[in-house]
Protein backbone atom coordinates (compact mmCIF):
# COMPACT_ATOMS: atom_id res chain seq x y z
CA UNK A 1 0.00 0.00 0.00
CA UNK A 2 2.74 2.47 0.98
CA UNK A 3 4.76 1.53 -2.08
CA UNK A 4 1.79 2.23 -4.34
CA UNK A 5 1.24 5.54 -2.57
CA UNK A 6 4.86 6.56 -3.13
CA UNK A 7 4.74 5.50 -6.79
CA UNK A 8 1.55 7.53 -7.20
CA UNK A 9 3.23 10.57 -5.65
CA UNK A 10 6.22 10.23 -8.00
CA UNK A 11 3.89 9.83 -10.98
CA UNK A 12 1.87 12.84 -9.87
CA UNK A 13 4.95 15.02 -9.37
CA UNK A 14 6.10 14.21 -12.88
CA UNK A 15 2.66 15.06 -14.24
CA UNK A 16 2.91 18.33 -12.34
CA UNK A 17 6.19 19.37 -13.98
CA UNK A 18 4.93 18.29 -17.40
CA UNK A 19 1.71 20.28 -16.92
CA UNK A 20 3.30 23.29 -15.24
CA UNK A 21 4.22 25.06 -18.46
CA UNK A 22 0.69 24.65 -19.76
CA UNK A 23 -0.72 25.99 -16.49
CA UNK A 24 1.57 29.02 -16.75
CA UNK A 25 0.62 29.84 -20.36
CA UNK A 26 -3.09 29.27 -19.71
CA UNK A 27 -3.35 30.93 -16.32
CA UNK A 28 -0.81 33.74 -16.60
CA UNK A 29 -0.71 34.41 -20.34
CA UNK A 30 -4.33 33.44 -21.15
CA UNK A 31 -3.13 31.37 -24.10
CA UNK A 32 -4.23 27.78 -24.75
CA UNK A 33 -1.22 25.89 -26.04
CA UNK A 34 -2.23 22.30 -26.77
CA UNK A 35 1.14 21.76 -28.43
CA UNK A 36 2.67 21.74 -24.95
CA UNK A 37 3.17 17.97 -25.12
CA UNK A 38 5.31 18.42 -28.22
CA UNK A 39 7.82 20.43 -26.18
CA UNK A 40 7.86 17.64 -23.59
CA UNK A 41 8.51 15.13 -26.37
CA UNK A 42 11.34 17.34 -27.67
CA UNK A 43 13.01 17.27 -24.25
CA UNK A 44 12.74 13.50 -24.14
CA UNK A 45 14.31 13.07 -27.57
CA UNK A 46 17.10 15.52 -26.71
CA UNK A 47 17.91 13.29 -23.73
CA UNK A 48 17.85 10.17 -25.92
CA UNK A 49 20.12 11.67 -28.58
CA UNK A 50 22.63 13.01 -26.07
CA UNK A 51 22.78 9.77 -24.08
CA UNK A 52 22.71 7.26 -26.93
CA UNK A 53 24.68 9.04 -29.64
CA UNK A 54 26.89 11.49 -27.78
CA UNK A 55 27.46 9.40 -24.67
CA UNK A 56 26.49 12.15 -22.23
CA UNK A 57 25.65 11.25 -18.61
CA UNK A 58 22.02 11.41 -17.52
CA UNK A 59 22.40 14.38 -15.17
CA UNK A 60 24.21 16.48 -17.79
CA UNK A 61 21.38 15.90 -20.28
CA UNK A 62 18.65 17.33 -18.05
CA UNK A 63 19.72 21.01 -18.04
CA UNK A 64 20.53 20.81 -21.75
CA UNK A 65 17.02 19.46 -22.44
CA UNK A 66 15.58 22.38 -20.48
CA UNK A 67 17.72 25.03 -22.20
CA UNK A 68 17.33 23.75 -25.76
CA UNK A 69 13.57 23.33 -25.41
CA UNK A 70 13.29 26.78 -23.83
CA UNK A 71 15.28 28.28 -26.71
CA UNK A 72 13.08 26.51 -29.25
CA UNK A 73 9.98 27.73 -27.41
CA UNK A 74 11.33 31.30 -27.45
CA UNK A 75 11.94 31.08 -31.20
CA UNK A 76 8.42 29.81 -31.87
CA UNK A 77 6.91 32.41 -29.53
CA UNK A 78 8.66 35.21 -31.36
CA UNK A 79 7.71 33.96 -34.84
CA UNK A 80 4.38 32.14 -34.83
CA UNK A 81 2.82 32.19 -31.34
CA UNK A 82 2.83 35.94 -30.65
CA UNK A 83 0.34 36.82 -33.42
CA UNK A 84 -2.08 34.26 -31.88
CA UNK A 85 -2.30 35.94 -28.46
CA UNK A 86 -5.11 38.24 -29.53
CA UNK A 87 -7.02 35.53 -31.38
CA UNK A 88 -10.09 33.74 -29.94
CA UNK A 89 -9.42 30.63 -27.87
CA UNK A 90 -10.86 28.37 -30.57
CA UNK A 91 -8.26 29.67 -33.03
CA UNK A 92 -5.52 29.04 -30.47
CA UNK A 93 -6.74 25.48 -29.90
CA UNK A 94 -6.88 24.63 -33.61
CA UNK A 95 -3.51 26.27 -34.23
CA UNK A 96 -1.73 24.41 -31.42
CA UNK A 97 -3.35 21.06 -32.26
CA UNK A 98 -2.10 21.48 -35.81
CA UNK A 99 1.41 22.08 -34.47
CA UNK A 100 1.10 18.91 -32.39
CA UNK A 101 0.28 16.74 -35.39
CA UNK A 102 3.12 18.34 -37.35
CA UNK A 103 5.53 17.55 -34.51
CA UNK A 104 4.31 13.95 -34.32
CA UNK A 105 4.78 13.47 -38.07
CA UNK A 106 8.24 15.11 -38.06
CA UNK A 107 9.54 12.99 -35.17
CA UNK A 108 8.11 9.83 -36.72
CA UNK A 109 9.89 10.65 -40.00
CA UNK A 110 13.30 11.52 -38.53
CA UNK A 111 13.45 9.26 -35.45
CA UNK A 112 11.16 6.38 -36.39
CA UNK A 113 8.01 5.16 -34.69
CA UNK A 114 9.60 2.68 -32.30
CA UNK A 115 9.71 3.15 -28.54
CA UNK A 116 12.94 4.72 -27.29
CA UNK A 117 14.83 2.87 -24.56
CA UNK A 118 16.61 4.83 -21.85
CA UNK A 119 19.44 3.30 -19.82
CA UNK A 120 19.45 4.97 -16.43
CA UNK A 121 22.68 5.18 -14.43
CA UNK A 122 23.21 2.46 -11.85
CA UNK A 123 22.61 4.76 -8.89
CA UNK A 124 19.10 5.52 -10.16
CA UNK A 125 18.23 1.83 -10.44
CA UNK A 126 18.76 1.15 -6.74
CA UNK A 127 15.70 0.23 -4.69
CA UNK A 128 15.19 0.86 -0.99
CA UNK A 129 12.75 -0.98 1.26
CA UNK A 130 11.58 0.05 4.71
CA UNK A 131 9.27 -1.76 7.12
CA UNK A 132 7.74 -5.18 6.68
CA UNK A 133 4.47 -6.86 5.81
CA UNK A 134 1.58 -4.64 4.78
CA UNK A 135 3.51 -1.52 5.86
CA UNK A 136 6.48 -2.18 3.59
CA UNK A 137 7.59 0.92 1.70
CA UNK A 138 9.54 0.27 -1.48
CA UNK A 139 11.21 3.32 -2.99
CA UNK A 140 13.03 3.30 -6.30
CA UNK A 141 15.92 5.77 -6.48
CA UNK A 142 14.67 7.04 -9.85
CA UNK A 143 11.22 7.89 -8.49
CA UNK A 144 12.73 9.45 -5.38
CA UNK A 145 14.96 11.58 -7.61
CA UNK A 146 11.91 12.71 -9.59
CA UNK A 147 10.07 13.72 -6.41
CA UNK A 148 13.02 15.74 -5.10
CA UNK A 149 13.60 17.56 -8.40
CA UNK A 150 9.91 18.35 -8.82
CA UNK A 151 9.58 19.72 -5.27
CA UNK A 152 12.58 22.00 -5.82
CA UNK A 153 11.11 23.23 -9.12
CA UNK A 154 7.72 23.92 -7.55
CA UNK A 155 9.22 25.93 -4.69
CA UNK A 156 11.52 27.88 -7.01
CA UNK A 157 8.76 28.77 -9.47
CA UNK A 158 6.36 29.79 -6.69
CA UNK A 159 9.04 32.08 -5.28
CA UNK A 160 9.71 33.64 -8.69
CA UNK A 161 6.04 34.32 -9.39
CA UNK A 162 5.15 35.71 -5.96
CA UNK A 163 8.31 37.31 -4.58
CA UNK A 164 10.20 38.78 -7.53
CA UNK A 165 9.84 41.82 -9.73
CA UNK A 166 9.47 39.62 -12.79
CA UNK A 167 6.43 37.90 -11.25
CA UNK A 168 4.71 41.20 -10.53
CA UNK A 169 5.51 42.42 -14.04
CA UNK A 170 4.05 39.26 -15.52
CA UNK A 171 0.81 39.60 -13.57
CA UNK A 172 0.53 43.24 -14.60
CA UNK A 173 1.19 42.41 -18.26
CA UNK A 174 -1.55 39.76 -18.20
CA UNK A 175 -4.12 41.96 -16.44
CA UNK A 176 -3.75 44.88 -18.86
CA UNK A 177 -0.96 44.81 -21.47
CA UNK A 178 -1.60 48.42 -22.60
CA UNK A 179 -1.34 49.91 -19.13
CA UNK A 180 1.66 47.72 -18.32
CA UNK A 181 3.44 48.88 -21.48
CA UNK A 182 2.60 52.49 -20.62
CA UNK A 183 4.25 52.02 -17.23
CA UNK A 184 7.44 50.91 -18.94
CA UNK A 185 7.04 47.15 -18.55
CA UNK A 186 8.46 45.30 -21.62
CA UNK A 187 5.36 43.18 -22.16
CA UNK A 188 6.65 41.29 -25.19
CA UNK A 189 9.89 40.40 -23.41
CA UNK A 190 8.00 39.25 -20.31
CA UNK A 191 5.75 37.01 -22.40
CA UNK A 192 8.77 35.69 -24.32
CA UNK A 193 10.59 34.68 -21.12
CA UNK A 194 7.42 33.18 -19.65
CA UNK A 195 6.67 31.09 -22.72
CA UNK A 196 10.30 29.98 -22.97
CA UNK A 197 10.32 28.94 -19.31
CA UNK A 198 7.09 26.99 -19.73
CA UNK A 199 8.50 25.24 -22.79
CA UNK A 200 11.74 24.48 -20.97
CA UNK A 201 9.86 22.98 -18.02
CA UNK A 202 7.94 20.78 -20.44
CA UNK A 203 11.22 19.65 -22.00
CA UNK A 204 12.71 18.92 -18.59
CA UNK A 205 9.62 16.94 -17.63
CA UNK A 206 9.80 14.98 -20.85
CA UNK A 207 13.45 14.17 -20.20
CA UNK A 208 12.78 13.17 -16.58
CA UNK A 209 9.83 10.99 -17.57
CA UNK A 210 11.28 9.36 -20.68
CA UNK A 211 11.91 6.12 -18.82
CA UNK A 212 8.73 6.16 -16.70
CA UNK A 213 6.25 7.23 -19.38
CA UNK A 214 7.97 5.80 -22.41
CA UNK A 215 8.88 7.87 -25.44
CA UNK A 216 7.62 7.60 -29.01
CA UNK A 217 6.21 10.05 -31.60
CA UNK A 218 2.67 9.72 -30.21
CA UNK A 219 3.73 11.03 -26.77
CA UNK A 220 1.99 14.45 -27.13
CA UNK A 221 -1.29 12.83 -28.16
CA UNK A 222 -1.23 10.19 -25.41
CA UNK A 223 -0.62 12.61 -22.56
CA UNK A 224 -2.35 15.77 -23.81
CA UNK A 225 -5.51 14.79 -21.93
CA UNK A 226 -3.59 14.31 -18.68
CA UNK A 227 -2.03 17.77 -18.93
CA UNK A 228 -5.43 19.32 -19.52
CA UNK A 229 -6.97 17.39 -16.62
CA UNK A 230 -4.29 18.66 -14.23
CA UNK A 231 -4.91 22.27 -15.31
CA UNK A 232 -8.70 21.93 -15.29
CA UNK A 233 -8.92 20.20 -11.92
CA UNK A 234 -6.28 22.27 -10.13
CA UNK A 235 -7.01 25.60 -11.74
CA UNK A 236 -4.36 27.85 -13.27
CA UNK A 237 -4.38 30.83 -10.91
CA UNK A 238 -1.60 29.43 -8.71
CA UNK A 239 1.15 26.80 -8.59
CA UNK A 240 -0.53 24.97 -5.70
CA UNK A 241 -3.60 24.03 -7.74
CA UNK A 242 -1.87 22.02 -10.48
CA UNK A 243 0.43 20.47 -7.84
CA UNK A 244 -2.42 19.13 -5.73
CA UNK A 245 -4.38 18.05 -8.81
CA UNK A 246 -1.38 16.18 -10.25
CA UNK A 247 -0.76 14.39 -6.95
CA UNK A 248 -4.41 13.38 -6.59
CA UNK A 249 -4.62 12.16 -10.18
CA UNK A 250 -1.27 10.38 -10.02
CA UNK A 251 -2.20 8.48 -6.86
CA UNK A 252 -5.67 7.67 -8.21
CA UNK A 253 -4.22 6.40 -11.49
CA UNK A 254 -1.64 4.13 -9.84
CA UNK A 255 -4.06 2.81 -7.22
CA UNK A 256 -6.84 2.30 -9.75
CA UNK A 257 -4.67 0.39 -12.21
CA UNK A 258 -3.40 -1.85 -9.40
CA UNK A 259 -6.64 -2.63 -7.57
CA UNK A 260 -9.10 -2.36 -10.50
CA UNK A 261 -6.96 -3.00 -13.60
CA UNK A 262 -9.95 -3.61 -15.87
CA UNK A 263 -11.11 -0.03 -15.41
CA UNK A 264 -7.72 1.39 -16.38
CA UNK A 265 -7.72 5.17 -16.69
CA UNK A 266 -11.48 5.35 -16.13
CA UNK A 267 -10.79 6.08 -12.45
CA UNK A 268 -8.97 9.28 -13.38
CA UNK A 269 -11.77 10.52 -15.63
CA UNK A 270 -14.40 9.66 -13.02
CA UNK A 271 -12.46 11.59 -10.38
CA UNK A 272 -12.07 14.54 -12.75
CA UNK A 273 -15.81 14.67 -13.42
CA UNK A 274 -16.62 14.50 -9.71
CA UNK A 275 -14.21 17.32 -8.82
CA UNK A 276 -15.35 19.57 -11.65
CA UNK A 277 -19.00 19.05 -10.72
CA UNK A 278 -18.08 20.14 -7.20
CA UNK A 279 -15.78 23.01 -8.20
CA UNK A 280 -16.22 23.83 -11.92
CA UNK A 281 -13.38 26.38 -11.97
CA UNK A 282 -10.84 24.06 -10.34
CA UNK A 283 -9.76 23.28 -6.80
CA UNK A 284 -7.78 26.47 -6.20
CA UNK A 285 -9.23 28.96 -8.68
CA UNK A 286 -10.70 32.11 -7.26
CA UNK A 287 -14.44 31.80 -7.18
CA UNK A 288 -14.37 28.06 -7.87
CA UNK A 289 -17.51 26.25 -6.98
CA UNK A 290 -19.71 29.34 -6.82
Amino acid sequence: MLTLLFDGIAYGMLLFVLSLGLAVTMGLMNFINLAHGAFAMAGGYILVLLMQRAGWPFLACLPVAFLLTAAFGALLERTIYRPMYAKPHLDQVLFSIGLTFMAVAAVDYFMGSSQQNITLPDWLRVRFEFGSGALTLGMGAYRLFIVVVCVVLALALQAVLTQTRFGSRLRAAVDDPRVAAGLGIPVNRVFLLTFATGSGLAGLGGALGADLFGLDPTFPLKYMVYFLIVCAVGGTSSILGPLVAALVLGIADVMGKYYVPKLGAFIVYLLMIAILLWRPQGLFSRGGGK
